[in-house]
């Protein structure tokens, strides 16, 4: 039997199940990194759910330093065979020219499957939720599912001389961060760093440019207000939510 006959025929059609869940300091998608690793004190704990709570299914991980996670773009609305969309705006191409959306990573996406590499900060093998995995750099909100985890291997997964397309031609800068009245004072140093780093990749949709707009980012407990002038955010508010 041929896959595609597999296929049409629904023996080889599967559903797929979260095995975890990455719990981080995002309740929303505004201001989660455009992809991971771009901030490198961002911190994330991957829980598994009941079933795949087994410390021997991590046996040997405490030997990497990274992983991939594979997992669901759970907050975008979902696309089907019949109803996708074939091309998509980069928001780093000011998001007014059109791509193919398999030669992007748009998060929106026929099956709405995510892909991102985060160094293994550490193993926590006893906790009431079973074996917790511990990360830095995770580019997912709160929430997220997640459907399987891989260690990284470098001499397979690093490609140094590999082209990037459009996205070779981008300009990679970070913006300046500016707290004039310490109020990252009110977070935990490790928290406020972790926000100066998202902040300095500056979360705004790049089309916009309002030296006065005011923008909103819930994060790690905190509603933060800042504005951006001149590559610079400059932080206007800090309070609990």
């Amino acid at each position: 039997m041929s896959s595609e006959t597999a296929m049409s025929n629904g023996t080889a059609k599967r559903e797929l199940e979260a095995i975890a869940y990455l719990r981080s300091d995002f309740p929303c998608k505004f201001g989660v990194p455009r992809q991971s690793g771009l901030v490198s004190q961002l911190q994330g704990r991957i829980v598994f759910t009941e079933k795949f709570r087994q410390a021997e299914a991590l046996r040997g991980l405490e030997d990497f330093s990274h992983l991939w996670l594979i997992w669901d773009f759970s907050a975008n609305k979902k696309q089907t065979s019949d109803n996708w969309q074939s091309t998509v705006r980069p928001p780093r191409l000011g998001g007014n020219k059109s791509m193919g959306v398999f030669a992007t990573r748009s998060p929106f996406r026929p099956n709405g499957l995510g892909l991102s590499c985060v160094k293994i900060e550490r193993i926590q093998w006893e906790s009431k939720d079973g074996p917790v995995i511990h990360v830095l750099g995770a580019d997912l909100m709160d929430g997220t599912p997640i459907y399987d985890i891989k260690p990284y291997i470098a001499y397979a997964d690093c490609i140094t001389d590999a082209r990037c397309g459009f996205v070779d031609k981008i300009e990679k800068k970070r913006i300046e961060v500016r707290d004039e009245n310490n109020l990252l004072q009110a977070m935990k140093p490790e928290k406020a760093a972790a926000l100066i780093e998202v902040l300095e990749q500056d979360p705004r949709p790049s089309y916009q440019d309002d030296p006065e707009r005011i923008y909103g980012l819930p994060f790690a407990g905190f509603d933060v207000r800042f504005k951006v002038k001149d590559d610079r955010a400059f932080i206007i508010e800090i309070n609990p939510l």
